[in-house]
């Protein structure tokens, strides 16, 4: 393994440092909505680690406590948890819904860059 792969982590976000972090991010940004008490939010937490590491330089993995900020939860009307949403340059390109893999995950970024536009898939849930 990779000794630079160890110092990688996931970062956390809030409504205050949200437009800084993600919307005036010079990297596109992969946005995890999660809870603490929730299982499927503990069960994908390696596999955002793993795409942290693997898309490191290119995009950005960070996580943000749905429950600590429910305005932002409200403003793109996240619903369930846990719940993904990919940005580039500011806008909003794709979302996923649940405990997805990593394959859905990277298809959804590969998808991005390739196209250049918005897409939507919903995940399945535990």
């Amino acid at each position: 393994m990779n000794p630079s792969q160890n110092i990688i982590t996931l970062r956390f976000v809030t409504e205050e440092d949200f437009p800084s972090e993600v919307l005036q991010s010079q990297n596109a940004v992969l946005v995890a909505f999660w809870a603490p008490w929730s299982k499927p939010c503990r069960v994908i937490d390696p596999v955002l680690l793993e795409i942290a590491r693997s898309c490191a330089g290119k995009v950005q993995v960070v996580k943000l406590n749905a429950d600590d900020n429910p305005n932002l939860s409200l403003c793109f009307g996240v619903q369930h948890i846990p719940t993904l949403l990919y940005f580039e340059a500011g806008n909003l390109r794709g979302q996923l819904v649940g405990t997805v893999s990593k394959e859905a995950i990277l298809t959804l970024l590969s998808r991005n860059n390739e196209a250049g536009h918005a897409s939507t898939e919903k995940g399945e849930t535990l």
